[in-house]
């Protein structure tokens, strides 16, 4: 099987360490890795790395990643989503226009109303680069153990925040009787959908939580051209072999070097140029390059100073 990438669109239920382990399994491969975790419920798609591809993971770290999400006003969870444990479930009534949004803490059994276009300036103010805490059941790692290891077991323990970039979230639908809303959001890594949902509810002060996840598109990858599990693992080797895509082809965030035919064999040793090279593009968010030389994709480097210098070295048997 050859090196590269399968754009795989990952089925709820499913951890995404589930796919790589079923993939293992059908391609008798063991290298394989996957960028950009999904949290169990969530959908959509899961870049999967095969053998030498999962040396270049680490380039998908600015890849910026759209969602297709829900959210659900009014309720409170401890995983901010609607799989928690309910902490709080108000009724909430939205308003286009004339009422005054009415606070959680008011003292009456009516519903909190919010007006539409609270809403619609709560989701505009979490635009841009702001300052997120994640959630507590999370993947994150705290003192070695999973953040969601420590909240089952009832342990306390601190968060920091940190600041993510989100540079897209727009609502595509109210819905007023049920308090649903849904929204698409193309953010950084490290960005949780659910915490936005959550803040936004406290901004709003009736509360929200995430109701559905799908990722439309991570980087390069999107879910029009993904590949259902259940689909790939009846394939022949061929026709899987014939979804693979190459890994220099979804490096878009870094730039591109062509060597001089004769700096080919110091690159795939190892050895830095100070002359021998062109720039053919410069990179996005990176200052990491693609390298090619006779036609070949040979591995990333960078500069220090002028000098180029491998940084992964890909090509070789």
């Amino acid at each position: 099987m050859k090196d590269g990438i399968l754009n795989i669109n990952k089925p709820s239920g499913w951890t995404s360490q589930d796919v790589c382990a079923k993939l293992r399994g059908r391609l008798h491969i063991k290298r394989i890795g996957h960028t950009g975790t999904l949290d169990p419920m969530a959908t959509g798609v899961l870049p999967v790395c095969i053998g030498k591809a999962t040396r270049i993971i680490e380039y998908y770290d600015h890849d910026f990643k759209t969602y297709h999400a829900g959210m659900k006003l009014g309720l409170e969870t401890d995983t901010l989503d609607i799989w928690g444990n309910i902490i709080s479930d108000k009724k909430v009534k939205i308003v286009t226009a004339g009422d005054a949004p009415r606070s959680c803490e008011s003292d009456t059994d009516g519903p909190v109303t919010v007006s539409e276009a609270d809403i619609r300036k709560a989701f505009s103010d979490y635009t841009g680069s702001i300052s997120q805490i994640p959630p507590k059941y999370s993947a994150l790692r705290i003192n070695g153990k999973r953040a969601y290891e420590l909240a089952r077991e009832g342990k306390d323990f601190e968060i920091k925040p940190r600041i993510v970039t989100i540079s897209r979230n727009e609502i595509t639908d109210i819905d007023a009787a049920s308090g649903l809303i849904e929204f698409d959001a193309e953010c950084s890594k490290g960005t949780y959908i659910r915490t936005i949902c959550d803040d936004i509810g406290r901004t709003l002060g009736c509360g929200a939580a995430m109701t559905s996840l799908v990722r439309t598109r991570s980087g390069y990858f999107d879910i029009n051209e993904s590949l259902d599990l259940s689909e790939l693992v009846e394939m022949s080797d061929a026709e899987i072999e014939e979804r693979i895509i190459p890994m220099d082809m979804t490096l878009t965030e870094l730039g591109i070097i062509e060597l001089d035919d004769n700096r080919f064999t110091a690159f795939i040793n190892g050895n830095s140029s100070a002359a021998g090279y062109r720039v053919l593009k410069k990179g996005g968010k990176t200052d990491f390059y693609r390298v090619y030389c006779c036609g070949e994709f040979l591995g990333t480097a960078y500069f220090k100073g002028k000098e180029l210098c491998a940084a992964k070295v890909i090509y070789g048997k």
